[in-house]
């Protein structure tokens, strides 16, 4: 894209969780007040179970299937999976591996990803069966267009295109206990976060940047993309990562809720532990939950 040409931000479409245990995960995000969408397979060895918000954006908890269709798909290409296996392989099976943004033209992104020198790899298309609480039937289709940088192995990026959206009423899915209704801002960590704003910059498709004492700043459509040195990500999360530590890495999401005070109430009731910090309730990360969630009001 020509660097004088206006861009618009693309929304956070979600972000990708993996876990050991669809049924710990599952479990997990229950006692947080998640109403949790049913398993969802896909037709490369993984599997999934998503939480819905009101903003059109969704959480997806990801773990493997059929380790051995996984393999086979990596090798032929597949960078979604490849990527996966990556992540699982250097940090374990629970963690918080990659934030996705919306699109209309997946094709246009991966060119432009080509030609700024983040290309992860090939597009990806794909469908999968959708089926809602009431038990509805239809097949969602997607199309993914790959970003990564070399010096961050641990954090992937791709804009997702809903080429098929299911024929079918999603918003039973957004009726959360908890009361969350949007994404509010996704947090990553980095010793020196202007090192990876280029490549921000185009994953969000936002010139934009606020940069500031604690890290940098990112406005997507819907949400902030903020990147916190060790010393911000203490100081606003109580989340500890080392300063030797070099590359991006995701590390939270905020949450917006109706009632905060009802959230407080429904964690001390599922014996959830958690702190208050200025205006947010935080849930530090936990088996099923592989990154810290923070709470705030609307």
């Amino acid at each position: 894209m020509n660097a004088s040409s206006p861009r618009t931000a693309h929304p956070v479409d979600h972000l990708v969780l993996p876990t050991a245990d669809l049924d710990v995960a599952r479990a997990r995000l229950e006692q947080l007040g998640f109403l949790v969408a049913p398993v969802g397979k896909h037709p490369f060895g993984t599997e999934n179970i998503c939480v819905y918000f009101g903003d059109d954006s969704f959480l997806e908890l990801l773990a493997v299937g059929q380790r051995e269709t996984c393999e086979v798909e990596a090798r032929n290409g597949n960078v979604f999976v490849a990527r996966d296996q990556a992540f699982r392989f250097r940090n374990g099976n629970e963690g918080f591996s990659a934030l996705v943004m919306g699109t209309k033209d997946a094709e246009a992104n991966h060119n432009a990803f080509v030609q700024a020198g983040i290309s992860a790899g090939q597009v990806l298309n794909f469908s999968r069966a959708f089926r809602t609480p009431d038990g509805k039937e239809d097949i969602a289709g997607f199309r993914l267009a790959f970003a990564a940088d070399l010096r961050a192995p641990d954090a992937f990026f791709f804009t997702c295109q809903r080429v098929n959206t299911p024929k079918v009423d999603r918003t039973a899915f957004h009726a959360h206990e908890n009361g969350a209704v949007a994404l509010r801002e996704i947090v990553l960590s980095e010793v020196n976060p202007t090192d990876f704003q280029y490549l921000l910059q185009e994953v969000i498709n936002q010139r934009d940047v606020n940069a500031h004492s604690f890290g940098m700043d990112l406005r997507a459509a819907n949400a902030n993309v903020t990147v916190l040195t060790p010393q911000g990500l203490r100081s606003f999360f109580n989340i500890e990562s080392s300063e030797n530590e070099r590359g991006l890495r995701l590390q939270a999401l905020v949450l917006a809720v109706r009632d905060l005070a009802s959230v407080e109430s429904l964690l001390a009731k599922n014996n959830i532990p958690f702190e208050k910090r200025g205006s947010r309730l935080i849930v530090h990360k936990a088996p099923g939950q592989g990154a810290a969630i923070a709470f705030e009001a609307l």
